[in-house]
């Protein structure tokens, strides 16, 4: 075994000396200090980039809820697709093509009775057409004034109804259609035994005239509701034509409750009913002019105070006036006048606005911009008076025309909304005998309340007149079948309320 000599060991030693402490503490302090600035460096760019993250995701959120809030403030939940009814599965026997004819209230009641006719004998119903040709001259088709959509979808359990008539049965492809004005006030037996053949010989039919085509009473209970239907449900209006509807009830009711009086003294309606009373003669002469204008009119001499004293003309304003403040009106009353234009213009309205100064049309309510893409479509304006009749406290109208019967209708629909139905046969003779001073202004006052006592729109049998169905009470202005259900009908119509 070698052993190593001192020198060796302490040579080896001198070999691995160890540095001195302060030669070993500087690298170490320098690797700390990069470590440290390091971090701090890593910690700082992290805190600026987390900082700069939330900058952006606030500004991109920002702006996109604004973007948002531009078109849907207030926010509202998304409403759910409506729940739709199976379609009804069946064999159609033909295809029903009807044209409307008359103002928007006549052609609603006849939209009704084609899709209770078109369910009844299994047809296929095409979108009703409306009447473009008549005195009023309105170009709207049935999707300016309805829900198309809706109305097809809605209905789709008890009638298939397409949007146009297929090509094929069109004249532009040679398709010679039958045309016929089915007979006025029928029930299910003419159309089963006299309409439902003709399909066998024409794939298409066409009902040129629809008015008043299906009686009043007498009809299958399912055929009365299923009129009702298409009525209450399945006819609303376009979404625009519905919120313009809206705003003005939602002006009308924030100044208090409202009146809405239908005051039909329009040139039209003095036309063709031989109306003249309270005009000049030169107004008589220009209204009988109107009248023979028009060859489809087939009444054309007609004796107007004969007329006036069975009841069958439209109150004058002056008249309505009286009426009015007789009936316990107050001055104050907000009356909305549902019409076109007055015959006569704001001159006629100046005793009735004398007796009630805050009386407002929808002219006055709007701007002209809100109102200009509706003007010159008499059927549009119509929609949105008949939507401010429907919510109004009372209803009046001044003539038992179209729509002072729809509107009725709806009225009791929606649970028998005060509607005076004014008994203008009885305020003639009121009338005359206060104007000859006959009558003391008290003695008129009581007179027409007690004619009124009972025709504020409650629940009533519907009147019937077999061999009369003109004279008898109209489906629409009271369709009792519909207003009942899950009540008994006889105490219904029993209280007056």
């Amino acid at each position: 075994m070698e052993v190593k000599s001192e020198s060796d060991n302490t040579q080896a030693r001198s070999d691995n000396k160890l540095p001195p402490p302060s030669a070993v503490l500087k690298p170490r302090v320098q690797v700390w200090f990069v470590r440290v600035c390091s971090s701090i460096l890593v910690w700082t760019c992290l805190v600026q980039l987390f900082a700069a993250g939330e900058l952006w995701r606030s500004r991109i959120f920002t702006g996109f809820t604004n973007q948002i809030s531009r078109f849907s403030a207030p926010v509202e939940p998304v409403p759910l697709p409506p729940h739709l009814p199976p379609p009804r599965n069946y064999t159609s026997n033909g295809i029903l093509l009807v044209s409307c004819n008359g103002g928007l209230n006549q052609m609603r009641s006849a939209i009704c009775d084609m899709v209770t006719i078109a369910r009844l004998l299994n047809l296929t119903l095409v979108v009703p057409e409306l009447d473009k040709t008549s005195f009023w001259a309105d170009p709207s088709g049935f999707e300016d004034i309805f829900d198309v959509t809706h109305f097809i979808d809605s209905l789709r359990d008890e009638v298939r109804i397409l949007r146009k008539l297929p090509k094929r049965f069109t004249r532009k492809y040679g398709y010679q259609m039958f045309e016929m004005p089915p007979v006025s006030w029928s029930d299910e037996k003419y159309y089963l035994k006299q309409i439902l053949p003709l399909f066998s010989k024409h794939k298409v039919i066409h009902f040129n005239r629809t008015d008043t085509r299906l009686a009043n009473n007498g009809l299958p209970l399912a055929l009365q509701w299923l009129r009702c239907r298409v009525n209450f449900q399945g006819l609303k209006f376009t979404p625009q034509l519905e919120a313009l509807g809206a705003k003005l009830v939602r002006i009308l009711q924030q100044r208090g409750p409202f009146v809405v009086l239908h005051l039909r003294y329009e040139m039209d309606m003095l036309a063709f009913s031989g109306c003249t009373h309270g005009c000049t003669e030169e107004e008589a002469e220009e209204l009988k002019k109107m009248r023979y204008t028009y060859p489809w009119w087939r009444e054309k001499e007609i004796v107007s105070e004969e007329r006036r004293a069975q009841g069958l003309c439209p109150l004058t304003p002056e008249e309505v006036a009286l009426v009015l403040k007789a009936l316990g009106f107050e001055k104050n009353t907000q009356i909305y006048i549902a019409a076109g234009e007055i015959y006569g213009g704001e001159h006629r309205l100046s005793v009735l606005r004398k007796a009630f100064p805050r009386i407002v049309k929808k002219e006055m309510l709007l701007e002209s911009t809100e109102l200009q893409q509706f003007q010159n479509h008499s059927s549009q304006m119509a929609a949105l008076d008949f939507m401010v009749s429907v919510a109004s406290n009372t209803f009046i109208p001044t003539y038992d025309g179209n729509m002072a019967k729809v509107v009725e209708g709806h009225r009791r629909y929606l649970g028998y909304k005060k509607t005076i139905l004014l008994d203008r046969k009885r305020l003639v003779e009121l009338l005359d005998l206060h104007h000859n001073k006959t009558l003391t202004w008290d003695q008129f006052a009581v007179a027409v309340k007690e004619a009124h006592e009972r025709r504020a729109g409650a629940p009533t049998h519907r009147r019937v007149i077999s061999d009369k169905p003109k004279e008898e009470d109209y489906f629409y202005a009271n369709p009792q079948e519909c207003l009942c259900e899950g009540t008994n009908c006889h105490d219904l119509f029993g209280i007056e309320i």
